[in-house]
């Protein structure tokens, strides 16, 4: 897609896009287009009881007096209240509607779009981005795509006043690289994308200046990953621990840890999951593919920080050699762990990667990642990742970032009590607890592999790396959740 920023007046082709905020369809941008079409502008709108709030559509095909294909206006909500996700809302909803359209090309007119907290600059830039957010699309395994249905879009243009949004783009940009990667990742099916092709994929990023090391079975049988390797031992497919590197900070200062739940596929193991909806388990690696597509943002944007992302990546599959109810393992810290359900597996995984990430780098601060429990969706929907800390400066810099991101999330509890129910009669803890509480079990279970002093926070994203509908900046399907959400902290907080 060919984004460009030009202040030049609008062409007469293609269609053209008029943000329209609540009660402003006299507003001299609107004006003059609805003089052009003798009036054909307010009598859609009066037609179609649009006002310019939020999530509202009128679309004028061929309108008359002007040679372009259409005029699109969009509702944008109260001029007082726009913001950067508001401004993303605008692009994503012309996103939806011309990517389903035969135009070749789009002219938003960004005279007069700016809000009392947002510049003219931010709003552009961030509508831009929401756009490429929304017009995704993941067609590689079609085929055969209807002619009428294959979107023809090639390029926008933003007709802006705004001399710096340009060069805000460009950050914002390479952020929906981080996104879209991600996504991919989650959509390819399981395959495709197992634990050595995602490392492969992942080793395309040194092209970017990451330093990526790749751990096989051998060497985490080495270091005592019993945690891990357990997971993946039933499936013939290798596990692999991968690390992801992005120095661009201070010279030997501490990085920031990223660790993200990579099962490829999650049959359940022994303990198998029903049939029906088991198509779905190929995004139980979405931690990972957040993490990765983080790191792939941090480098593209070079960002001023020091961040390793560190994927454990297996599948959990039930043959002859898999992982059995009740087997005892010993994971990379030397804790012993009952497996009493071996559907429980991400937290083992996350166990060793965190501990390896731990004594590898040192790290200023531990943030995890994955789809770790169907417990979160009965607290959360869909609506909010469930968010477990005992830091509070980190949780409340991780909140703050899920505001001004869109990727939301709630602070849930994490107490002794939560400790208490994952004590094993034979070994040091037992991976599940008690059916109540499930995802604070789960997060206590991981904060055992956290040394003291290490400020650690557990993201459960189970209810957000995948919709079943389409969303204001997420077409049905993988969202990359987690990477816009992670970019905004690293830039506020350790950049």
């Amino acid at each position: 897609m060919q984004i460009a920023f030009t202040k030049s007046a609008l062409p007469e082709e293609g269609a053209i896009v008029l943000p329209v905020f609540e009660d402003g369809l006299k507003e001299e941008a609107v004006a003059a287009l609805d003089n052009k079409t003798h009036g054909a502008l307010m009598r859609a709108a009066a037609t179609a009881n649009f006002s310019g709030k939020r999530e509202q559509t009128v679309d004028v095909i061929a309108p008359s007096g002007l040679k372009n294909s259409r005029i699109l206006m969009i509702g944008a909500g109260k001029k007082k209240e726009l913001s950067a996700s508001a401004a993303e809302a605008v692009g994503g909803a012309a996103a939806a509607r011309l990517m389903s359209s035969r135009e070749k090309s789009a002219s938003f007119a960004l005279e007069g779009f700016h809000g009392e907290k947002v510049g003219a600059d931010v709003a552009a830039a961030h509508l831009a981005q929401g756009f490429l957010l929304r017009a995704y699309r993941f067609d590689k395994y079609k085929t055969k795509v209807d002619k009428d249905k294959k979107p023809q879009l090639a390029k926008i243009a933003l007709h802006t006043p705004a001399t710096k949004a340009k060069a805000l783009f460009v950050d914002l940009e390479k952020v929906a690289d981080g996104v879209r990667f991600a996504r991919d990742l989650v959509t390819e099916p399981p395959n495709i994308l197992y634990p050595e092709s995602f490392a492969r994929r992942c080793a395309g990023l040194e092209s970017l200046g990451v330093k990526v090391t790749t751990l096989g079975v051998k060497e985490m049988k080495k270091l005592g990953m019993g945690a891990l390797l357990g997971v993946g031992q039933g499936s013939v497919r290798e596990s692999k621990l991968v690390a992801l590197e992005w120095m661009g900070g201070k010279a030997g200062a501490a990085p920031v840890a990223l660790i993200g739940k990579g099962v490829c596929f999650d049959t359940g193991g022994i303990s198998i999951k029903p049939a029906a909806g088991m198509e779905d388990m190929k995004y139980d690696m979405g931690g990972a593919a957040a993490v990765a597509g983080t790191i792939m943002a941090l480098a593209s944007r070079k960002a001023k920080a020091n961040v390793v992302g560190v994927l454990g990546l297996v599948e959990n599959m039930p043959d002859g050699n898999a992982q059995r109810p009740s087997d005892v393992v010993t994971s990379m810290s030397g804790q012993t762990i009952e497996v009493i359900n071996t559907d429980a597996e991400g937290r083992l995984v996350l166990a060793d990667a965190i501990w390896w990430a731990q004594e590898t780098y040192k790290p200023a601060a531990v943030v995890d990642l994955a789809t770790l429990t169907g417990a979160i969706l009965v607290s959360l929907a869909h609506e909010y990742a469930g968010l477990f800390s005992k830091h509070d400066d980190l949780a409340a810099q991780l909140l703050k970032a899920g505001e001004t991101t869109g990727e939301k999330l709630w602070r849930m509890p994490l107490d002794k009590a939560h400790d208490d129910v994952i004590k094993s009669d034979i070994a040091d803890m037992k991976n599940t607890g008690p059916r109540e509480g499930g995802s604070s079990n789960a997060a206590a279970f991981i904060a055992r592999f956290v040394k003291n002093g290490v400020p650690w926070a557990h993201l459960d994203i189970a209810g957000m790396a995948w919709t079943t509908k389409d969303l204001p900046l997420v077409p049905k399907g993988a969202t990359g959740y987690g990477v816009r959400l992670l970019n905004d902290w690293i830039r506020t907080n350790h950049e």
